[in-house]
C-alpha cells in the first residue's frame, strides 16, 4: 500500500498507481547522458564579460529514452531499454547510471563511428547558465539497425507496452520505426510515442503520440491560438497517422487529450511550482505507457502522466517521480472512471 499523503487527495489514484507496479515496458529511442556541472559565480572573468563559474560538483543522469526508462522504474515498472551509444567515456557513465537504477544495459548497441549523445549543463546558483551538446544526428547504419531489431525481437514477447522516444539523434530510422511499430501492433501492444515534427508521418501504427503545443502547431501547420484551433490541430495530427490518439502537453496550461473518436478533454496543470522542465516529456511518456500497459483507460493514463510531470518540474535537473509523490501531488481533478 502506498504511503498516505499529508492532505486529502482523490483515493482512486492510489489503486491506479499500484496497478503500474511490475509492468514491463520496451523503451526504444535516443538514449543520452545528462551531465551537470554545479557551482557558483561571484565574479566576472578579466578576459571577457562572462561569469567565472567555480565548479563545486559534477553529476550524471539518464537522458532521452534512458530517462524514460528511469521514470518507468521510479514509478514501479520494469523497462527494457533499446538504443545506440558510442565507444567512449560518456557511454560508461551512462551504463553506470543505468546500473544505479537497476536497469539492464544489454539493449545498448555500440556504434564506434558516433559519440554517445551527451548534454552538459552548467548550473549556477540553481539556474542553468549554459548547455553544451555533443552528438551525431546521422542515421544509424543498416548493420546497427539490424542489431537493434534483433534485440527488440528478443524482448517484445516479454513486454505489455512500448514507449518510443524520438529526439532526432539518428537511432530511429524510418525502416526501424516501421518494423517495430508493425510488430507491436501485431502483438496487440499499445505504443506511446514522443514525436519529432520532421518524421511525423512515419509514426504508424501507433496508439498515442505526445507532442508539445509548439510541435503540434508545427506538424499541423496551424497556429494554435484557442480551443478551436487546438482541436483542429489535434484532428489533423490524428488523421496523419491513422486515427491515433493525441496528447498535447501545454506547459502551465496542462494537457489536452484528443481521442481518435473526436472526444477532447483538457487536464489542468498539476505543478505547484515550476523549477525546471528538463525531462518532463520523458516523464509523461513513461507514465502514459505504464498506464496503458496496466489496462488503465487513455484518460486515466493521461491524468497519471499529468500528475507525474507536475512532480518532476518541481525539481532541479533531470528528475523522476515516485508513486508516493504522484499520489501526494496537487489534486487538480478526479481520475476519470473506467469506460
Amino acid at each position: 500500500m502506498l504511503p498516505k499523503p499529508p492532505w486529502p487527495t482523490y483515493p482512486e489514484y492510489e489503486s491506479a498507481l499500484a496497478a503500474l507496479n511490475g509492468q514491463r515496458i520496451l523503451v526504444l529511442g535516443d538514449v543520452m547522458l545528462d551531465e551537470f556541472f554545479w557551482g557558483r559565480a561571484n565574479r566576472i572573468a578579466p578576459e571577457a564579460p562572462v561569469p567565472v563559474v567555480e565548479v563545486e560538483r559534477e553529476s550524471y543522469a539518464l537522458g532521452g529514452a534512458a530517462n524514460v526508462a528511469a521514470n518507468i522504474r521510479s514509478l514501479g515498472g520494469l523497462p527494457f531499454v533499446i538504443g545506440v551509444v558510442g565507444d567512449d567515456l560518456a557511454a560508461e557513465h551512462l551504463r553506470d547510471a543505468m546500473l544505479r537504477w537497476h536497469l539492464e544495459w544489454q539493449g545498448l548497441v555500440v556504434d564506434a563511428s558516433r559519440p554517445t549523445t551527451r548534454k552538459t549543463r552548467v548550473m549556477v546558483n540553481a539556474h542553468q547558465l549554459a548547455r553544451f551538446d555533443r552528438e551525431s544526428r546521422q542515421p544509424i547504419s543498416t548493420a546497427i539497425e539490424a542489431d537493434l531489431l534483433a534485440r527488440i525481437d528478443d524482448w517484445l514477447p516479454q513486454v505489455s507496452a512500448v514507449a518510443v522516444s524520438d529526439y532526432d539523434k539518428g537511432a530511429l530510422t524510418p525502416n526501424l520505426l516501421r518494423q517495430v511499430l508493425t510488430r507491436a501492433r501485431q502483438r496487440g501492444l499499445p505504443v506511446a510515442l514522443d514525436p519529432k515534427p520532421a518524421r511525423f508521418t512515419a509514426y504508424q501504427p501507433v496508439t498515442v503520440v505526445t507532442p508539445n503545443h509548439l510541435e503540434a502547431a508545427a506538424i499541423a501547420q496551424l497556429p494554435i491560438t484557442d480551443e478551436a484551433s487546438l482541436e483542429a490541430a489535434c484532428r489533423c495530427l490524428s488523421a496523419m497517422i491513422g486515427a491515433a490518439h493525441v496528447l498535447v502537453t501545454r506547459g502551465e496550461a496542462g494537457m489536452t487529450l484528443y481521442e481518435a473518436t473526436g472526444q477532447m478533454q483538457h487536464i489542468p496543470a498539476a505543478a505547484r511550482e515550476v523549477y525546471d522542465v528538463t525531462g518532463a516529456g520523458d516523464t509523461v511518456l513513461a507514465a502514459l505507457a505504464l498506464g496503458l500497459s496496466a489496462g488503465l483507460t487513455l484518460p486515466q493514463s493521461a491524468h497519471i502522466a499529468n500528475r507525474a510531470a507536475g512532480v518532476v518540474v518541481g525539481k532541479l535537473g533531470t528528475a523522476t517521480a515516485r508513486p508516493e509523490e504522484v499520489l501526494a501531488g496537487q489534486a487538480t481533478s478526479a481520475l476519470p472512471p473506467a469506460r
